[in-house]
């Protein structure tokens, strides 16, 4: 039987969301659970494994080659261990061998969900065609990876481009993380909406969306609280992109995320930030630009993160019949 397939896993804060994906990035067969992210450490890998033997249950099942995982992180994918800042229960927790425990012998990749994302941007997406590019996910957490030379790279552990903890404000809030002043604790949904509400900003109608979409239609609106609070999210967003395009030069950045999806509520004061921030020569005239896989891209760039992992079944040239 031909082995055509990887069954991807898209592991946040919010969902987990795994997929059989084929070699063009089409998804065959899609599930989704929540995330139990407050409850102990078997709980989480019990919904991982919900979702992976559902996928287990598919017809097309026995067509997979490989699993792709993408996690939030911190993840070491020389370990096979994540972290997740917003998974308290799971601290250097055996994520691959939990997996492997439903999926049996089949080869495992495991990156972290800003690479998985800037993987299936690059293959599928907006980035399509770039050499140099950063790709970030805004939400409820800020991740972002890296294509450089025309290639993802993740680094040794699979974290590399984890744009949301570089600090930008070395007086500011303490991070989860264990930092402060990180771009996440400053650009993120939830942080958008933290600033917003403690600078005196409420949804026009009581028990309104009092999220970062709610302070985004303000925005809209002209609400001058709520575009100091997207005004600060984009600061902190150009001041992380400037500092890694200069170490690392890339011409492009995609963004992707809920918080993506406000439009040129964020866009339009991000490249102006942008403008003020990356002014060295050759990090000058960086392209902005959304991402365009939607809720789909960590789970397309997982399969992608394994279809170009060269000790996968799948790059080895192992796939056929």
């Amino acid at each position: 039987m031909t082995t055509d397939l990887v069954a991807a896993v898209d592991i946040g804060g919010t969902k987990i969301a795994g997929a059989l994906v084929d070699a063009t990035g089409e998804l065959l067969h899609r599930v989704q659970r929540p995330t139990p992210a407050k409850e102990p450490a078997e709980n989480v890998l019990r919904a991982v494994t919900d979702v992976v033997t559902a996928l287990t249950e598919h017809d097309a099942w026995p067509r997979v080659a490989a699993v792709g995982i993408g996690s939030a992180g911190p993840v070491d994918a020389r370990l096979g261990t994540v972290s997740p800042v917003n998974i308290p229960g799971w601290r250097d927790f055996p994520l691959v061998e939990g997996v492997r425990k439903t999926t049996g012998a089949l080869p495992v990749t495991l990156v972290g969900d800003g690479a998985a994302i800037a993987a299936g941007e690059h293959w599928r997406g907006a980035a399509r065609g770039r050499t140099n590019a950063l790709c970030m996910v805004v939400s409820t957490g800020v991740g972002g990876g890296l294509i450089l030379d025309g290639r993802l790279r993740p680094g040794p552990t699979g974290n590399a481009g984890h744009i949301g903890h570089i600090s930008v404000d070395f007086n500011g809030d303490l991070c989860p993380c264990g930092g402060r002043g990180c771009v996440e604790r400053i650009a993120s949904g939830t942080n958008i909406a933290r600033y917003a509400l403690a600078a005196g900003w409420r949804p026009a109608e009581p028990g309104g969306d009092a999220t970062a979409a709610g302070v985004a239609v303000a925005a809209a609106a002209g609400d001058p609280v709520a575009l100091e609070a997207f005004d600060r999210s984009a600061r902190a967003l150009a001041a992380g992109i400037a500092a890694t395009a200069t170490l690392v030069e890339f011409e492009t950045v995609v963004i992707g995320g809920g918080v993506s999806q406000s439009g040129e509520v964020l866009f339009a004061p991000l490249r102006r930030a942008l403008g003020e921030y990356a002014t060295l020569p050759f990090v000058r005239n960086i392209e902005v630009v959304p991402a365009q896989l939607g809720t789909d891209a960590g789970l397309v760039g997982a399969a992608a993160a394994c279809w170009s992992d060269p000790d996968t079944f799948l790059a080895r040239g192992a796939a056929g019949n």
